[in-house]
């Protein structure tokens, strides 16, 4: 009887070591974190058609870093853009009404993919120069994936009240990405 009933708590307390080790939580899932950026000369030339009123000498420059994150499957699970748009060469008083990038070739209009999410404004040429940055700007994984794979498809302009359409633009190219230094941080 002794025997039985110390073979019956080995067992109770294995049990209940296994069941200890079933029920832990398992490792946190690794993702990674890119920076992919984009620097795209603006032209009033590269708009279509191209800018021809007072516009015309306008130019300019838009840097976009955009930041995805990936799972451990490579699946982008989050993505955001910071964008620095510096804008000369425009008449005194010009107002930027926005800036965005599109899902658009050389040569082709397509609508908004990603809005900088200006307001008309924000940006005021009172000079005919400025620039400003906008940080942390949501942009979804499926539009972040399409601009990774094929940057020379899509383009940047800035719209101004003069032209609502467009006023200067141009392609993205490159996107050299870097790895962020927050690596393999866990979800």
């Amino acid at each position: 009887m002794y025997r039985m009933s110390a073979l019956f708590v080995g067992l109770s307390i294995f049990a209940v070591g296994c069941a200890d080790s079933s029920s832990s939580p398992s490792a946190p899932s690794q993702g990674t974190r890119t920076t992919s950026t984009f620097t795209v000369p603006l032209s009033p030339a590269n708009e279509v058609p191209p800018t021809t009123n007072a516009d015309v000498s306008g130019s300019g420059t838009a840097t976009i870093a955009l930041t995805v994150t990936k799972d451990e499957g490579g699946n982008i699970t989050s993505a955001t853009a910071d964008f620095q748009i510096s804008v000369s060469g425009f008449p005194a008083g010009t107002v930027v009404t926005d800036a965005h990038i599109h899902n658009g070739g050389p040569g082709a209009n397509a609508g908004v993919y990603v809005s900088v999410g200006l307001t008309s404004g924000e940006l005021a040429l009172t000079n005919g120069s400025g620039s400003v940055t906008k940080n942390g700007i949501n942009v979804p994984s499926d539009r972040a994936a399409a601009i990774l794979s094929n940057p020379a498809g899509h383009y940047f302009n800035v719209h101004t009240s003069l032209n609502p359409n467009g006023s200067i633009r141009g392609q993205l190219a490159g996107g050299g990405a870097t790895l962020d230094p927050g690596v393999s941080t866990p979800y």
